[in-house]
């Protein structure tokens, strides 16, 4: 069974009304007397016989100062699903310290730890990472600059450049690349076909039609 440990701090009498002086707390008939220690919080306020009687603080609690509070702080709580976890358990005389998890980012630092954590910022669609998030910032994105494109928000790629054998049958936009089609050679040289052929038909028709001319009757 675990033993309750009373501790007594000296009493040093003073006035009522008069100033605490440092280290001394106004008891509740006006009083000062001595502060409890850290790790302890007051059970009884000093007497003219006595000083002030100071307990323990529980497990799941702390007193990280001199004080004449009847009551121990709750040690804090580091929740994974709020991006924390313990980076050093509670004390009789230290609050819990908490960090963040991957992919999170500390939003209230204190001198003990962080106490709040948020989720790093997914980059949207049309821009890219320009600095990845830290256990201290979130991510930073920025646009992809005209004439390069990011579907997934990670890194901004060029556009493609259709070749002279290509045709662009799609432009390019910050989300999505150029689309570039081969152009076959039968569908090229179709169109030039009649093109080529149009002086030779002229020429076999112009010359049949002069032998037709000159043949004897």
């Amino acid at each position: 069974m675990l033993s309750l440990l009373i501790i007594f701090v000296g009493v040093t009498w003073t006035e009522p009304g008069s100033a605490c002086r440092p280290k001394e707390y106004t008891a509740s008939d006006g009083q000062c007397c001595p502060m409890c220690h850290e790790g302890t919080v007051v059970q009884r306020d000093c007497t003219v016989q006595s000083g002030t009687r100071c307990i323990p603080c529980e497990a799941g609690t702390y007193m990280n100062k001199p004080n004449g509070l009847k009551r121990c702080f709750s040690c804090s709580s580091c929740a994974p699903g709020f991006g924390l976890f313990v980076k050093q358990n509670c004390t009789q005389t230290s609050d819990t310290v908490c960090d963040v998890l991957s992919g999170y980012f500390c939003k209230s630092l204190t001198d003990t730890g962080c106490s709040t954590a948020e989720k790093h910022s997914v980059c949207e669609p049309g821009q890219r990472i320009k600095q990845p998030g830290t256990s201290r910032h979130d991510t930073v994105c920025e646009a992809c600059q005209e004439g390069s494109f990011s579907p997934d928000g990670l890194n901004c790629t060029l556009w493609t450049e259709c070749s002279a054998s290509q045709t662009k049958v799609q432009e390019g936009s910050l989300t999505s690349d150029v689309v570039c089609r081969n152009v076959s050679i039968r569908h090229r040289y179709t169109l030039l076909v009649p093109v080529l052929s149009l002086p030779i038909v002229c020429m076999l028709l112009l010359t049949g039609y002069c032998k037709t001319r000159r043949a004897p009757p």
